[in-house]
């Protein structure tokens, strides 16, 4: 209910999360909010999409892939929007995991028609740092610290598909660029 809080005071139509916590996959009214969730069976991951009472009729489809990505395709004024949320795996976890979430990236994006617009949005857990040299298409010049492998992975990702890395093209605060840090 604080989300939902949130998304009215701040008029936001759709809003997507990861690390649920939650575990198996469901979908369920909330007030007159309607929420999309993906678990895991361990409980650590998830992702999930909340939709106003707007746009939760206007949802045509919703896919899965796996337990880190979870879209939903809305038809918007003849127009047909994808909004998917992600939750790459972390640093540490096994090569294997981090290559089956970015072959679900793929299948993704290669399932999306011609003419349909898509928006991800989610943790992808790498640092595409400050610098946008070599990426300038899709790099605002916007970015955090210094870039790392995972960083170097979305940013490939985006190159492959024509996207941008929308947070780089705005600047902002500094209490705004970190969202989540540990330690």
């Amino acid at each position: 209910m604080e989300l939902i809080d949130v998304m009215r005071r701040s008029r936001i139509n759709v809003a997507c999360i990861q690390k649920t916590r939650w575990k198996g996959n469901k979908a369920k009214g909330i007030d007159d909010f309607k929420l999309w969730y993906m678990g895991d069976e361990s409980g650590r991951g998830g992702v999930g999409l909340v939709v106003d009472r707007d746009l939760k009729n206007e949802v045509v489809d919703v896919k899965i892939f796996g337990s880190r990505i979870i879209a939903l395709k809305l038809m918007l004024d003849g127009e047909t929007i994808n909004i998917a949320s992600a939750y790459a795996p972390q640093a540490g976890l096994d090569e294997s995991v981090k290559l089956l979430f970015w072959e679900h990236m793929d299948d993704l994006v290669q399932g999306i028609g011609w003419g349909e617009k898509i928006i991800i949005g989610g943790d992808l857990n790498g640092h595409v740092g400050k610098d946008c040299r070599g990426y300038e298409e899709i790099h605002g010049g916007f970015g955090v610290r210094e870039r790392n492998v995972e960083g170097i992975l979305v940013l490939d990702f985006a190159t492959s598909y024509d996207f941008c890395i929308a947070n780089t093209f705005f600047e902002k605060r500094e209490e705004h660029l970190i969202t989540d840090k540990s330690g």
